[in-house]
């Protein structure tokens, strides 16, 4: 990598929304590694990633991974003016890979992931980028440097002030998967089914899948109890709560299933007759789109002004610091961003977008950091 010279070529369109903020995830694991992958790899660097984070830790990740990166390095007060024209680093000099362990969690390596995934944020929301990406996170780092972060859904809306929480989906070619509840203990997740939640998730949903080319999405509904309740017999949820709230979805001619016992829904949907399943709870969909594809599957976040992708594994702990983490997640997340962002382009990009020292600025500044 490369300190970044004014004879570089540079292009003064950043505004424009052509970039991909791609912030560097958690220094313990195998993120470093997928940064520079994915930067070596013409079919995920296709030119347009503003990479966030610290050039030592990429250099790390680019040893360990047996690739040589040629990316211009700019500081962050080199980014009021014009910016390269291709993929660069924006070195925040924030982590010092030998001050983090790898194949552990840390609070200086939850530190730096909360301050790249933040300036990526804050890029993408001021209208310098239409999509956040970013190699994976560890959320218990996170809290050990931030003790209220909880996920990435509630520190995005605090970081760029949403009106309106997003939503996790999984993607993989076969099926998506969305939910209704997130991440709350097991025993929370019966007195969060609703029927106005589960009508929001299923319009929320097909609304997405159509932004993203599906013209009529079909949608299973996953039950919440076994057999689908077995007629109130083991539960009544999905009689309750559940189905009324696909009657209504079906009202607005939405395409929908259900309740569906859980044990065969994503059986039914591999075999082509859903496009998507509607889960109750995390794990309820997790396992079934991991086991179907766990290389491959991409986190999207949905429901704000840009597309927020990930791939959908997490930091690797046990194979970190190898050079063997497979690249087929994260080079299908740039991807689908990309995709999202192309086929449903944002509209609310600011006249006057901030400058970029500012924002960065804003990141490292831990003092104001979003509760």
């Amino acid at each position: 990598m490369r300190v970044a010279r004014t004879s570089d070529k540079t292009d003064k369109s950043m505004t424009s929304g052509s970039k991909v903020a791609m912030a560097i995830g958690d220094a313990g694991g195998i993120s470093a590694e997928l940064a520079a992958r994915v930067l070596a790899c013409p079919g995920a660097n296709t030119g347009d990633l503003m990479v966030i984070g610290d050039r030592r830790l990429l250099e790390r990740g680019a040893a360990e991974a047996g690739v040589a990166l040629d990316l211009p390095v700019l500081r962050p007060d080199q980014t009021a003016g014009p910016l390269p024209e291709h993929s660069f680093l924006v070195d925040l000099g924030n982590c010092d890979p030998g001050a983090v362990p790898q194949g552990q969690s840390s609070a200086e390596g939850g530190r730096a992931s909360v301050q790249n995934f933040r300036a990526a944020l804050l890029v993408a929301a001021a209208g310098h980028a239409d999509v956040v990406f970013f190699t994976p996170f560890n959320k218990h780092a996170m809290r050990l440097a931030q003790p209220d972060y909880v996920d990435e859904i509630g520190f995005i809306d605090a970081t760029i002030g949403a009106t309106e929480s997003g939503r996790e989906f999984n993607v993989l070619d076969e099926v998506w998967n969305a939910r209704v509840t997130s991440h709350i203990p097991l025993s929370e997740v019966a007195g969060r089914i609703t029927e106005a939640r589960v009508f929001d998730s299923l319009c929320l949903t097909d609304r997405i899948m159509r932004n993203a080319g599906y013209d009529r999405p079909r949608i299973g509904v996953a039950a919440l109890n076994p057999h689908a309740g077995d007629g109130r017999n083991f539960g009544t949820e999905d009689e309750d709560i559940l189905l009324p709230a696909i009657e209504r979805a079906r009202a607005r001619q939405l395409a929908v299933t259900g309740p569906v016992p859980s044990d065969t829904v994503f059986v039914r949907a591999v075999k082509g007759e859903f496009d998507a399943v509607l889960t109750m709870f995390h794990d309820q969909g997790q396992i079934a789109m991991k086991l179907i594809g766990f290389d491959r599957g991409v986190t999207l976040i949905a429901n704000y002004p840009f597309p927020i992708v990930t791939p959908a594994h997490g930091t690797a702990y046990d194979i970190a610091g190898r050079g063997i983490a497979d690249l087929g997640a994260t080079r299908n997340a740039v991807t689908l961003g990309r995709r999202l962002a192309a086929m449903d382009p944002r509209s609310d990009r600011p006249d006057t977008p901030a400058p970029l020292p500012e924002l960065f600025a804003r990141a490292l500044d831990w003092g104001a950091l979003p509760v």
